[in-house]
Parts: C-alpha cells; structure tokens; sequence
C-alpha cells in the first residue's frame, strides 16, 4: 500500500497553506516571490498576481495535502 495521496493538480490557495504551515500569508507570498519555496509560481497579469501552487508540489516541499 503507497503513502502517496491522489493528487488532482488543485491549486492549494496561499491562505490554506499559511494555515497549515502555522505561518503568516505573506511569509507564503515573500518565499514564491523569492524563489526560496519552490512549491508556487508567481503569474503576474494585468496588475494582479496570481499564485499557482499543485497540490503535488505543495505536498512534495511540505508534506501537507489535502483532498479535494
């Protein structure tokens, strides 16, 4: 039997992810930014940034997953 979760390629917001890492949205927001958590991509678009984080990565970096 695998300890491996089913991912879906759900984007994990930042706000759960904060949560689950005890640790302030912006800290989340501050390491994507600046590459040193490598589980999010920054996409900036028309004055807005968006930040994509897959549930695989997020788990694979973290340990944290979630389904659904």
């Amino acid at each position: 039997m695998s300890n491996i979760p089913h991912f879906t390629g759900r984007n994990v917001p930042i706000e759960e992810i904060a949560t689950a890492l005890s640790v302030p949205e912006d800290v989340i927001v501050l390491g994507i930014e600046y590459d040193t958590l490598k589980f999010g991509t920054i996409v900036r678009f028309g004055g807005t940034n968006y930040y994509i984080c897959p549930d695989k990565k997020v788990w694979e970096e973290t340990g944290y997953f979630k389904e659904g």
